[in-house]
């Protein structure tokens, strides 16, 4: 099968690059010609907001350039990981014009959310949701900040919801969770042009041995991970158990400050993935303390593929991965009292823990792995190639 890939960067490369990579390296792995068509976010910081909003809005460059790249091989489909901003739907349009299926991944809420979050000032927000025009997020500047950013992406909306985009330029959108796809229905994604297709891990990092004797949190040092609820915690413990924090973001001098007060907290910013690999590994448990709607959780899976249990907030994707009791335990979002309560109580249960981190590698090796994840994926294909 030849499939041509577009993805765009984002300024922070984060979990969402990585899925994508892996999936790009996995089909050439099974023998598929794959051509990628790719555009970095950052170059956008030297554009004037309007001619930002008119790219978002459509890319003639990228339109240009998709469809010189299906007219020059036969194509069986395109696959867009992420449009947004530089590629724009445009690329959506030039396939279609040429005859081939499209594929969109769908990793975040931008389709209804001019930040992509659901998330703003501190707690979850849907106001833009089912609005002909999302003009709370502009009203906000929930996009960068900016009211004059955000009404771009709004207009960028409100123009492919008119033009029928959503609903007629793509044949089949993945969500990663079901309750990602429930939310895109919500927001009037036809529920028959959405399968639910998992993130994975490739290669298998390998099972670890949980003897490091800590905590770990791995992600962004952002509001809406929560690491707010994660501090607290740690304050709140009746238990010694040092924490360490992978990750970098706007909440780095919050981190450090914690990191100064206690020294059970110890913040080793950012670290190579294979050396995140093996701190997931040695630990005692992963703590996922997100307070926005995750759409799917990289993080947690890649502690399962190490058999580590994760404690998870009970919000969004995440409440989907984590079965409470077997591979690790949610608790209510944004509660510092209820994450401490819980990590105490696994902590005083070493054998029930120890039964856990089989659970969790089990449950990696059945639903996360790459075999599994490929025949998802090529079902997918298949599907959206007949329609």
């Amino acid at each position: 099968m030849r499939i041509l890939l577009a993805h765009s960067y984002y300024q922070i490369r984060g979990g969402e690059d990585e899925s994508y990579e892996a999936e790009t390296r996995l089909l050439r792995q099974m023998g598929h010609e794959v051509e990628v068509y790719e555009e970095k976010n950052d170059r956008l910081s030297s554009l004037h907001p309007i001619d930002l909003a008119a790219k978002t809005i459509w890319s003639q460059e990228a339109y240009r350039t998709v469809r010189e790249k299906l007219q020059a091989k036969k194509f069986d489909l395109m696959h867009v990981q992420n449009f947004f901003p530089p590629i724009s739907p445009s690329v959506y349009y030039a396939a279609k014009a040429e005859g081939v299926p499209v594929v969109q991944s769908l990793r975040n809420y931008r389709l209804f959310c001019p930040n992509a979050l659901f998330f703003r000032d501190g707690g979850v927000c849907e106001d833009c949701m089912g609005q002909p025009m999302p003009w709370p997020g502009v009203v906000h500047g929930c996009y960068r900040e900016s009211q004059i950013a955000s009404a771009g992406v709004a207009v960028m909306l409100t123009v492919h919801r008119l033009l029928k985009t959503w609903t007629k330029k793509v044949d089949t959108y993945i969500a990663l969770t079901q309750f990602a796809k429930d939310k895109f229905v919500q927001g009037g994604l036809p529920a028959d042009k959405i399968a639910v297709k998992p993130n994975f891990v490739d290669p298998d990092p390998g099972v670890g041995t949980g003897t490091g004797g800590y905590a770990l949190y791995v992600g962004r040092l952002s509001v809406e991970k929560g690491l707010d609820t994660l501090l607290a915690a740690w304050e709140k413990l009746s238990v010694s158990i040092p924490l360490k924090i992978v990750g970098d973001g706007p909440l780095a001098e919050e981190v450090m400050a914690a990191a100064v007060r206690s020294p059970q907290i110890e913040w080793l910013g950012r670290r190579p993935t294979l050396e995140v690999y093996d701190l997931m590994g040695a630990a005692t448990l992963l703590i996922f303390p997100s307070k926005w709607y995750e759409t799917f959780g990289r993080v947690a899976v890649e502690a399962f593929a190490k058999g580590t249990p994760v404690i998870g907030a009970n919000i969004g994707a995440i409440a989907e991965l984590i079965e409470p009791g077997c591979t690790g335990f949610l608790f209510c979002p944004g509660e510092s009292d209820d994450l401490a309560a819980k990590i105490e109580w696994a902590l005083a249960h070493p054998l029930q823990l120890a039964e856990m981190r089989r659970a969790a590698r089990l449950e990696f090796e059945t639903k996360y792995a790459a075999p599994q994840n490929y025949r998802q994926l090529m079902e997918i294909y298949r599907r959206s190639k007949n329609k």
